[in-house]
């Protein structure tokens, strides 16, 4: 029983890949899985989290065989007709 875990952009350069698996716990979340796989790393405020493509927030509970990607914020850029 596991969840594969994905991170995007500059949180896969930061911590060395960009997909990993967790074992499944009972009762587990979002932060939950962020924790396991960034050994107890608090997870950012900013960070942007989806559970099998569906936006989550931290506390959303995730079950076996979900992916969890993590992205980081969104920044910068030009709006249309700059």
């Amino acid at each position: 029983m596991s969840i594969t875990v994905r991170y995007f952009a500059s949180l896969g350069e930061r911590l060395g890949r960009s997909e990993s698996t967790v074992d499944f716990i009972r009762e587990m979340t979002v932060n939950d899985v962020w924790r396991l796989d960034t050994a107890e790393m608090s997870m950012p405020a900013n960070i942007l989290a989806a559970v099998n493509m569906e936006y989550a927030h931290p506390d959303d509970r995730v079950h076996n065989g979900d992916e969890v990607a993590f992205f980081p914020p969104v920044t910068g850029g030009q709006s249309v007709g700059d």
